[in-house]
C-alpha cells in the first residue's frame, strides 16, 4: 500500500493532468487509492505555478467517471460472484458490496450522486449499479455530477492546505504518507459538510415519501 501511494504521489507530481485522470479512474474502481492523494497536491501544484484548478478539476471528473464506467459494465457482464471473487485481492468484502447495494436499491439515482462524496461507498458503487443493470445514461450524468462536486471540494481545499503544509515541511513532495495524514486530519470541515448535505437529502426523501403516500391514501 505504501508503494501504491509512493508510485500514484510521484506521478500526480510528475504528470499532472495525465495522472490525475489514471488516479482518478483508478480510484473509482476497486483499487485503493484515496483521492485526497491526486486532487488536492495536483490543485496545489497548478496554482503555485501560476495556473488554475479548473483543469484539474475536469480531468479528475473525467478519470472519476471513466474507473466508474470500467467497473459498471465489467459489473454488468460479469455479475457478482465474480466481482467478489475478485475483489477480495482489493479488499472488497461481501458486507461492503451489500451496503452499496442496499443504498443503491433505496435511494437509486440520487443514490449514485452522494456515493461520490461518501467514502468506502464511492468506490463501490459503480458494482451494484452494473449488476442491476442501471440505465447507463443515468448512472453517468449522476457520477459525473457527484465526481465534480468532490473534485471541486478536494481541488480549493487541496489549493489552501497543502500550502500551509508546504511551508512547514519542505520535503512534503517525497512523502506521501504524511501529506495523506494532514489532509485527513485537517478534513473535519469537508467531512461535516459532505454530511450536512447527505442530511438533507435524506429529510427530502423522507418528506416527499411521506407526502406521495398521504395523496397516495386519499
Amino acid at each position: 500500500m505504501h508503494h501504491l501511494l509512493s508510485v500514484c504521489f510521484t506521478w500526480v507530481q510528475s504528470h499532472i493532468y495525465l495522472g490525475t485522470f489514471v488516479f482518478m479512474a483508478m480510484e473509482s474502481s476497486i483499487l485503493p487509492v484515496p483521492s485526497e492523494l491526486v486532487i488536492p497536491p495536483a490543485a496545489y501544484l497548478t496554482s503555485s505555478g501560476g495556473g488554475g484548478i479548473a483543469g484539474i478539476i475536469l480531468v479528475g471528473t473525467l478519470g472519476s467517471w471513466f474507473g466508474s464506467a470500467i467497473m459498471y459494465w465489467l459489473s454488468r457482464g460479469l455479475g457478482r460472484v465474480f466481482i467478489l471473487g475478485f475483489g477480495k485481492y482489493c479488499m472488497i468484502t461481501d458486507e461492503k458490496l451489500e451496503r452499496a447495494e442496499h443504498w443503491l436499491h433505496r435511494y437509486e439515482a440520487g443514490g449514485i450522486f452522494f456515493a461520490r462524496l461518501l467514502p468506502v461507498i464511492r468506490h463501490l458503487i459503480s458494482i451494484p449499479a452494473g449488476i442491476i443493470r442501471m440505465n447507463f445514461s443515468i448512472f453517468s450524468i449522476m457520477t459525473v455530477a457527484g465526481s465534480a462536486v468532490w473534485c471541486t471540494v478536494l481541488a480549493i481545499y487541496g489549493r489552501a492546505v497543502l500550502g500551509t503544509y508546504a511551508a512547514q515541511h519542505p520535503d512534503w513532495s517525497q512523502d506521501p504518507s504524511g501529506v495523506l495524514g494532514f489532509i485527513r486530519a485537517q478534513s473535519h470541515w469537508l467531512v461535516g459538510g459532505v454530511l450536512l448535505l447527505c442530511v438533507l437529502y435524506f429529510l427530502f426523501l423522507k418528506l416527499t415519501a411521506r407526502r406521495a403516500e398521504s395523496i397516495g391514501n386519499r
